[in-house]
């Protein structure tokens, strides 16, 4: 790669501000490709109002939670892709009380909530539909809007730590890893 991007970033090592691919260059170049990849990602998997209820039910239906289990859970079964914030799943949590779908349990400090009776029958009618998480999912199963470019965050961050740490023998090694990675991804689109 030398002359390109990254040889240039860690031929740069050690150099002035008045060089090319300064440190402050490369962690500029790495948020701009981070935050590319969050809009993206952002945008593709949005939920919508009733998503938050609709994992709720499900997740109550499975076992009784709190509202940070409830988060994570979420989280984990998107892999990653669709985490709500606690401003949209407690007041879910307080409208399915106020309906009677749900009760809270205080325990040390934390409500923990579960289903009513009414709330396993909602939840059962939704049983033949897939999870939001499923269909958040879907997008980010294409590579295109979750995990390639989580992928790629998480490579420019090790470039990054490799730069700004590694001796002269570490980074000319990483130079060749991703060389040999440019090389294997072109490969994987000329398989058409």
């Amino acid at each position: 790669m030398s002359g390109s991007f990254m040889g240039d970033a860690f031929g740069a090592r050690g150099r002035g501000a008045g060089d090319n691919w300064s440190m402050s260059s490369i962690w500029d170049a790495m948020d701009q490709l981070r935050s590319t990849f969050e809009q993206k990602v952002g945008g593709a998997t949005r939920m919508q109002r009733g998503d938050v209820r609709a994992a709720v039910l499900a997740l109550l239906s499975e076992r009784p939670m709190h509202g940070y289990q409830i988060i994570n859970e979420i989280g984990e079964r998107s892999g990653g892709s669709w985490k709500p914030s606690p401003g949209s799943v407690y007041p879910t949590l307080q409208l399915l009380s106020d309906e009677g779908l749900i009760r809270a349990e205080e325990s040390g400090g934390r409500k923990t909530y579960s289903l009513t009776e009414e709330g396993r029958l909602v939840a059962a009618e939704e049983t033949g539909r897939s999870a939001p998480w499923e269909t958040s999912s879907s997008g980010r199963d294409s590579g295109k809007h979750g995990a390639l470019p989580k992928a790629g965050v998480d490579l420019a961050q090790a470039v990054a730590q490799v730069a700004r740490t590694g001796n002269p023998d570490q980074v000319r090694e990483a130079v060749a890893v991703l060389d040999d990675a440019r090389r294997k991804l072109y490969s994987i689109l000329a398989q058409d």
